[in-house]
């Protein structure tokens, strides 16, 4: 074999092994990227959820105050109507 058979058979070996070593590599990176996709979809949808749930914290404390309030009015249509009765 001539000496540039041999260095044609080192270069090839040489990339074989480089393909071997990059193609691992080239899927980790894009499983990464995929990845760091995902958990930028995610972020985005937990700073919604936040932001729906704190609307609806206030949206119960509302409630809870209308309910307070229809409460009271009941109790005080109660008694009126009680008085009223003689009871």
């Amino acid at each position: 074999m001539s000496r540039l058979e041999l260095a044609a058979e080192r270069l090839a070996k040489a990339l074989d092994a480089l393909e071997e070593t990059a193609l691992p590599l080239l899927k980790a990176r894009a499983s990464a990227a995929a990845a760091e996709a995902k958990i930028t979809r995610l972020d985005a949808e937990r700073e919604e959820m936040v932001t729906r749930v704190a609307a609806l914290e206030e949206d119960a404390r509302s409630l809870t105050g209308l309910t307070e309030e229809v409460e009271g009015r009941l109790d005080g249509a109660i008694a009126e109507i009680r008085a009223a009765l003689g009871r």
